[in-house]
């Protein structure tokens, strides 16, 4: 299935664009296609659809496009990241609030394992921002070899930060990054993505709009769906959240989300997360039992969305903060992640009841709804066709059911993964005792 990019100038207007996507490639082909649709450069929409021998590329998705869009809100009455908000939106003041101009300074932490021609590629993408001042660091995490260090110090000198995180683990690495940041908001993307040029600007604007804004997430949308896996992995949900700017008040939980703060996965994900360093300082960061890397084998970026929800601030899903993201090829790396998902799951659940106890009596009130929401998600599905890639929060995609039990054992062994996890890292001083360590 070909990912391509269309850009039109209106719902039914003309084409001002058309091409593979992220940044070019060859001749978009006949066969199937999974476009991202914008208006003028925004985000608004995917679309699937077939190209018929001799048809246009271009004619074929343009059509399948302005039919998805006048059967649904027009997407240019979304305002802008940053746009004041309606009455029932609007910000309020909120925990160690401060007001910055939209200009301030933010920092890019990448954090990366042996994986240096990935790296190069989401350097290239984040050297393109059009955010006016921003800094990139890369944190090594437990290298086995030079590599990356060689890429950097080579490649990108005076562009890009490197320091070097001798504990394994994706959160420890993260921590690292914050300690050396020097952004009033600091950025997370992984080595495995292709950010839009816009991204930055558009993760870190809802930070100058809402003082009480802690974290702010984006859209990750598949850079290639090349093989059965990445598509399978794409119609389970993906990474994506969908085209609706939407804010997440811990003093107005939404109603449509009786579990919240909980269901932390439906915020966004740690390929494309923003927070205001203050506030992420505040919460001790991410917990270093978390995350790749470790037993407990995720939920290190879910631990902090909650974190900072439960200290009082507020955090924002803005689709206009695009990137694009590798899905792994093989169905072996499918496996692996959908273990990794149920145990990430299940141990940031620990992680919060360990680090964070005052919670407890609202996880036990919902914990029988949000067991029966893991049977859900989780669940065997049977394919009704082809597989393709599902809109976010739809449960009528196909899921094999050896995926699915794979899945739920890793729910079971999440605890065990981070109490494992937490031992390895006991008596590790954190990075901001570190801070002077290059």
């Amino acid at each position: 299935m070909q990912v391509t990019e269309l850009d039109l100038e209106a719902p039914d207007g003309a084409v001002l664009s058309f091409g593979h996507a992220p940044g070019g490639g060859p001749a978009v082909q006949g066969g199937d296609v999974y476009a991202l649709v914008r208006l003028r450069g925004r985000p608004v929409a995917t679309v699937m659809c077939r190209v018929p021998p001799g048809k246009a590329p271009a004619d074929a998705v343009a059509a399948a496009a302005r039919a998805a869009l006048a059967s649904s809100e027009p997407p240019a009455s979304r305002g802008a990241p940053g746009d004041r908000p309606p009455s029932s939106d609007r910000p309020r003041p909120g925990p160690a609030a401060t007001t910055e101009p939209r200009t301030s300074r933010a920092s890019v932490v990448v954090a990366t394992r042996e994986r240096a021609d990935q790296l190069a590629r989401a350097l290239d993408s984040l050297l393109e921002q059009d955010h006016p001042d921003f800094e990139i660091v890369v944190v090594d995490n437990a290298p086995a070899t030079s590599a990356t260090q060689d890429l950097v110090e080579h490649k990108y000198a005076e562009r890009v930060r490197y320091v070097r995180e001798p504990v394994p683990g994706l959160a420890v690495a993260h921590n690292r990054g914050i300690a050396v940041a020097d952004g009033a908001v600091i950025a997370f993307t992984d080595d495995d993505v292709v950010a839009d040029p816009h991204w930055l600007t558009a993760l870190t604007a809802p930070f100058a709009a809402d003082p009480g804004l802690g974290c702010a997430t984006g859209l990750i949308l598949p850079a290639r769906l090349r093989t059965p896996a990445q598509i399978l992995l794409e119609s389970h949900g993906g990474f994506a959240k969908g085209f609706e700017a939407r804010l997440y008040d811990p003093a107005r939980p939404p109603a449509d989300e009786p579990l919240f703060p909980f269901t932390a996965g439906s915020f966004g994900s740690g390929a494309n997360m923003a927070f205001r360093a203050t506030a992420l300082r505040d919460i001790g960061g991410f917990d270093p039992a978390t995350g790749t890397g470790t037993p407990a084998r995720g939920g290190d970026d879910l631990y902090a969305f909650v974190s900072v929800l439960a200290a009082g601030h507020r955090l924002r899903y803005t689709p206009d903060a695009l990137v694009w993201h590798h899905h792994r090829e093989t169905w072996q790396d499918l496996r692996n992640q959908a273990y990794g998902y149920g145990a990430g799951l299940t141990a940031y659940l620990t992680a919060l009841l360990v680090r964070r106890p005052a919670l407890l009596p609202a996880l036990l009130r919902k914990l029988p709804r949000g067991l029966a929401h893991a049977r859900t998600i989780t669940a065997h599905r049977e394919a009704a066709g082809s597989a393709v890639p599902g809109a976010h929060g739809v449960q009528d995609h196909p899921w094999p059911r050896r995926l699915s039990r794979l899945e739920r054992r890793g729910m079971l062994a999440g605890p065990v993964g981070y109490a494992r996890a937490r031992v390895r890292v006991r008596g590790v001083a954190l990075p901001w005792e570190r801070r002077g360590e290059k």
